[in-house]
């Protein structure tokens, strides 16, 4: 963990981003560019930016205003990690796990997340919370 409270894996990353919720057009664009220069597919691109936005999005509405994106390959795999310094989240289970209810008009983002990723790590505390994604290249 750096001084500023942001893990170190977001900022040592190889290409990272600060954003708002206006800037989340600009940061799709950004991460699209990244992961094909990265080797994903371009038939891969959609899932992930719709994933990507998910993350983005909770991170800027219901962390804090700003966020932070970092982007690193990691052997075969694209890894993604969305930071934001919201504090008052006290996980129940393993967010994003289980599906939202049929009826729900909120609250699917993580889901979404979890099911177009590899792989979804969510970790919280009082330095903020921190979204990471895999995305497997090949």
């Amino acid at each position: 963990m750096k001084d500023d409270g942001v893990p170190a894996h977001v900022t040592g990353a190889a290409r990272e981003r600060a954003f708002s919720l206006a800037d989340l057009p600009d940061l799709r664009e950004f991460a699209a560019t990244e992961a094909l220069r990265r080797g994903m597919t371009e038939d891969a691109i959609g899932d992930f930016l719709v994933a990507l936005n998910e993350v983005a999005t909770n991170a800027v509405t219901h962390g804090s205003t700003k966020a932070r994106l970092g982007i690193r390959s990691d052997g075969t795999a694209l890894v993604v990690a969305v930071h934001d310094d919201g504090r008052d989240w006290h996980l129940e289970g393993e967010p994003g796990h289980d599906p939202p209810p049929e009826d729900a008009t909120s609250g699917m983002g993580l889901w979404v997340a979890r099911m177009l990723s590899n792989e979804l790590q969510v970790t919280t505390g009082p330095r903020g919370t921190t979204v990471t994604m895999r995305f497997l290249l090949a």
